[in-house]
């Protein structure tokens, strides 16, 4: 079966089409649909549709960027657009681009039928292709693409010949000049460690990679992929990094098994300095997670973020180490103290004492840091009497080195030190206020934090745990249940009054969401 999404801002396009065809009989099945290019674009990143059916023209964004955004994003998808006579011009534009084929208005259901079978046929002609792991296997085993790898990964761990760099990049058909540059590392893994799915998603990616613009990239071990990302701004390389990084997000999760952990180093501005970018990656990468799920984290962020933890690390290692611990790092830093103690038979008590006293002081500095007191957060574990009854034996010890360190990790989880938390209230306190306005979109709400629109929609994304569209369409929502609970306006007036451009989208949103449509849930609310 393969899934269709449609995008047409005419409501009778969009019945005529979703009502005429036989899904299921036919090998299909629907998906979803949008009235405009914006609203499909979060829904099909979500959906992760097969093949998306596109009108050339509407509002906000049109087909034709539509269909430029999704070929970057996830470029498997076929896409088929439908065409008026005087769009013929704009359909050739496209066809350009990638997509899978056009459809002159006025058509019928059966020439919607024959392109989605034309469409299905490609799709089985690649899924075969890239079901093959040996296809990546091969292209890597190739003189010419081992030679390339060996130079990058000299040239990120810092072992290349700088004299001659550039030489070397003519040699081998890599450009590198420019102006800014960042390291990106994005690791693959499965959730249940089935290698021949990381394998599958690693190939997935592989076959990919070779088409982004202004990258360099190469595997390091089987499933790490380094990127070296160019820009002539800083802008244009935070914009070009942060899509890229999301489409491997995609393209990871295109297998249910697989996730994707992406860390983006820091930008630096000579080939020389990229081992420096590509060390911080490494390092960020290796970061605890706290659920086995796809992330993307910046140095740039973590150095915002955790600025005042930064200041500790010359200071205290034992506060460096425990400021990014996980809990399964709790029984290590146990054994490593009783491995201690025990170099020295004869003085449990003593080094006992001092390891604990140690550990406690540690942990006061870090809430500190984190703007807490530990006097008036656990104010037990600072007194003397603590100390002197965790000493008494091994069992007491330990138990205290795990509850002092599992209460030190909870805290800390429970203290969001991000740099983005006044970034996300202002964006939430701006949609408040502007949600009526059609025109409030990812790229006005991004513009008014000062990020660009894929940096913004990846930090919403993962502070939020919800889509930039989801988030608003559910604010527009709920304001729209408030009118229809408290006032008399009718129902393409709360539409309009909400945000929505198009009353019947509206209502298939608002019952897609509450389960009733605008009229059942105000006769509902009634009674």
């Amino acid at each position: 079966m393969y899934s269709v999404f449609l995008v047409d801002d005419e409501p009778i396009v969009l019945d005529g089409i979703r009502s005429k065809i036989d899904w299921e009989s036919s090998g299909f099945t629907f998906a979803g649909e949008a009235t405009d290019g914006e609203i499909a674009l979060s829904m099909i990143l979500e959906l992760k549709p097969d093949i998306l059916i596109t009108d050339i023209k509407m509002p906000f964004m049109d087909g034709l960027q539509l269909a430029e955004t999704i070929k970057k994003t996830q470029p498997w998808i076929k896409i088929i657009i439908l065409s008026g006579h005087d769009e013929f011009d704009y359909a050739k534009k496209a066809i350009s681009i990638g997509i899978e084929d056009y459809l002159l208005k006025p058509f019928t259901s059966e020439d919607v039928l024959t392109a989605l079978k034309k469409a299905a046929k490609h799709i089985d002609q690649e899924r075969t292709q890239l079901s093959n792991i040996s296809r990546m296997q091969e292209e890597l085993k190739s003189r010419n693409k081992l030679i390339q790898k060996e130079f990058l990964n000299n040239l990120v761990h810092g072992s290349a010949d700088m004299s001659n760099l550039m030489n070397k990049c003519n040699e081998l058909g890599i450009n590198l000049i420019s102006r800014y540059y960042k390291v990106m590392i994005s690791k693959i893994e499965s959730h249940t460690g089935n290698i021949q799915n990381q394998q599958a998603a690693c190939s997935l990616l592989n076959s990919y990679s070779s088409s982004w613009e202004q990258t360099v990239s190469f595997f390091h071990h089987s499933n790490q992929l380094v990127c070296i990302f160019k820009g002539q701004t800083k802008e244009d390389l935070d914009e070009n990094t942060y899509s890229i990084a999301e489409t491997i997000e995609h393209i990871a999760s295109q297998n249910p098994d697989c996730y994707a952990l992406t860390s983006i180093g820091l930008t630096i501005e000579h080939l020389s300095d990229l081992p420096n970018s590509y060390d911080e990656a490494k390092r960020n990468l290796e970061l605890p997670a706290q659920k086995n799920e796809s992330r993307i984290i910046s140095s740039e962020d973590i150095q915002t973020s955790n600025s005042s933890l930064m200041e500790l690390k010359e200071n205290d290692p034992l506060v460096d180490r425990i400021k990014y611990a996980s809990k399964s790092d709790v029984s290590a830093i146990i054994a490593e103290s009783m491995a201690l103690i025990n170099k020295n038979p004869g003085q449990f008590s003593v080094f006992a004492s001092y390891i604990l006293v140690d550990l406690i002081f540690a942990v006061s500095k870090l809430i500190e840091h984190l703007g807490g007191d530990i006097k008036e957060i656990n104010p037990d574990i600072v007194k003397r009497k603590f100390v002197d009854d965790a000493v008494q034996n091994e069992k007491l010890f330990v138990q205290a080195m795990e509850d002092v360190l599992n209460f030190t990790l909870e805290y800390r989880d429970s203290i969001d030190t991000g740099p983005y938390n006044e970034i996300i209230l202002k964006a939430k306190k701006f949609i408040d206020e502007n949600y009526a306005d059609q025109n409030t979109t990812l790229t006005t709400v991004a513009s008014e934090v000062c990020l660009s629109p894929n940096h913004f929609s990846t930090i919403f994304s993962q502070k939020c745990k919800t889509t930039f569209i989801e988030y608003l369409t559910n604010v527009r929502i709920e304001n729209a249940k408030r009118l229809l609970r408290d006032s008399e306006m009718k129902g393409y007036d709360i539409a309009y009054e909400c945000g929505f451009s198009d009353p019947h989208y509206f209502s298939y949103i608002f019952k897609k969401i509450t389960g009733l449509s605008p009229r059942e849930y105000k006769l509902n609310t009634k009674d």
